[in-house]
């Protein structure tokens, strides 16, 4: 892993215009860097050389010289480049899992811890959780659900939805809706939680780092960041962020919910008998 790219590529949003241009420069020609002076660099990207100091230490080295002898050890294609069909199985393992990696980390910047402690709290207060995603974030609010159900919490998941207008419109001021859509302008799932606020259900969103309809209708919102390009049709980058999340909370609630471990024993007893035994190794 191309740790100096992954890192340029993680504070970007923070930089300055002037160090953005470095960036840019940097994550597109990244083999130029080691043969170059800082005032040729300051030259080719137009910023003074003041700036290629800023910004060496804005991504934690130490100077120019630092800088050079990072990018000499950069090996493969530059982060910002998308999947192509010259790519081996391996060369797209590789840069989805720098895609994953940046994501998590520019989650990590994004979310608010007092935010995540008051859906935590949310969750154990409330008498039934209703989960919503649809498409891509379906399958994160089944899981959801089902970590949320191991617990011995009444929750479900809805991914259809007439479904979810229905469950909405039975909820009262002891539900909770979670909504879950990485764009948050689902219409659907918006207007579900809506129709929940009015019967006095709390509401928890897990959305992209940005204003949204979702986020300006929920009690308590949960950012996740993600560059999702051309290839990332199924969103994958967010889909891992918004899975880090819940498996966060899920974790949060095993250790503070008084009865979670007898009930985490009790599933696993249950499902115990549909696994084939393990085989024990013979000894030699």
């Amino acid at each position: 892993m191309d740790n100096t790219l992954l890192d340029i590529k993680i504070l970007y949003d923070k930089m300055s215009v002037s160090e953005k241009k470095v960036a840019d420069f940097l994550s597109s020609k990244p083999y130029a860097v080691p043969s170059m002076t800082i005032s040729q660099l300051a030259e080719t990207c137009g910023v003074s050389e003041a700036t290629i100091v800023r910004f060496t230490k804005r991504v934690g080295l130490g100077g120019y010289q630092q800088l050079r002898i990072a990018f000499a050890q950069v090996s493969g294609s530059p982060i910002n480049e998308g999947i192509t069909v010259t790519d081996s199985p391996y060369d797209i393992y590789s840069k989805i899992c720098n895609d994953i990696y940046c994501s998590l980390e520019k989650t990590r910047g994004a979310l608010d811890a007092e935010q995540m402690q008051k859906a935590c709290d949310m969750i154990i207060a409330a008498e039934d959780i209703l989960v919503f995603g649809l498409g891509n974030s379906a399958a994160i609010a089944q899981d959801a659900s089902h970590k949320l159900f191991r617990l011995g919490l009444n929750a479900h998941f809805f991914t259809d939805n007439h479904m979810q207008a229905i469950a909405a419109s039975h909820t009262s001021d002891k539900s909770l809706i979670i909504g879950i859509s990485h764009s948050g302008r689902t219409r659907d799932i918006v207007e579900s939680i809506e129709l929940g606020k009015q019967n006095g259900a709390k509401s928890i969103a897990i959305t992209n780092c940005e204003k949204s309809p979702i986020s300006r209708v929920c009690d308590a919102v949960l950012y996740t960041a993600s560059d999702e390009t051309n290839y990332r049709v199924l969103g994958l980058s967010s889909r891992h962020a918004q899975m880090a999340i819940v498996d966060s909370v899920y974790s949060y609630l095993v250790c503070h919910l008084e009865q979670s471990k007898e009930y985490i024993y009790r599933t696993e007893t249950a499902v115990a008998p549909k696994r084939y035994p393990q085989k024990k190794e013979r000894k030699s």
